[in-house]
């Protein structure tokens, strides 16, 4: 369990089953003086996991970015970490370029997702289904 007494962490909670997602938060990489960047698999509990759930988030439609004790949810997500990104190397100027504007973020995230979808089905993955919907386990 993730102990929230750290209030100088950056919690990512994402799907680490999903290749794509793994390996974007595994490249962001955000201002050293911000503070430290922290992965939460989403398919493992963790008290950051039922907050989400407590907020009504499905983690199936997006990544969550815990900071300073706000939830950044999907587009606002990307786009928060893109802001706090340190912009060294290729892909972290990218992401800064690409996702700093919220309207890129919202236009751009729902693409991304549909992009999961097809990528986990193919995998064969099942959802994360955190809010325990009724018929929601499969993509």
């Amino acid at each position: 369990m993730l102990d929230d007494q750290l209030t100088d962490e950056i919690v990512l909670v994402y799907d680490k089953q999903c290749p794509a997602c793994d390996t974007y938060c595994k490249l962001v990489d955000i201002k050293q003086s911000l503070g430290p960047l922290i992965l939460i698999d989403a398919r493992q509990s963790s008290d950051v996991l039922a907050e989400i759930t407590a907020q009504g988030l499905d983690v199936d439609q997006g990544m969550v970015v815990k900071m300073k004790g706000q939830l950044y949810y999907g587009a606002d997500a990307m786009q928060t970490l893109a802001l706090m990104s340190s912009r060294t190397g290729i892909f972290n100027r990218l992401n800064y370029w690409v996702f700093r504007s919220a309207i890129a973020s919202r236009l751009l995230y729902p693409l991304l997702k549909v992009c999961r979808s097809l990528l986990l089905k193919s995998l064969g993955r099942t959802k994360i289904n955190n809010l325990d919907a009724s018929g929601n386990e499969r993509f």
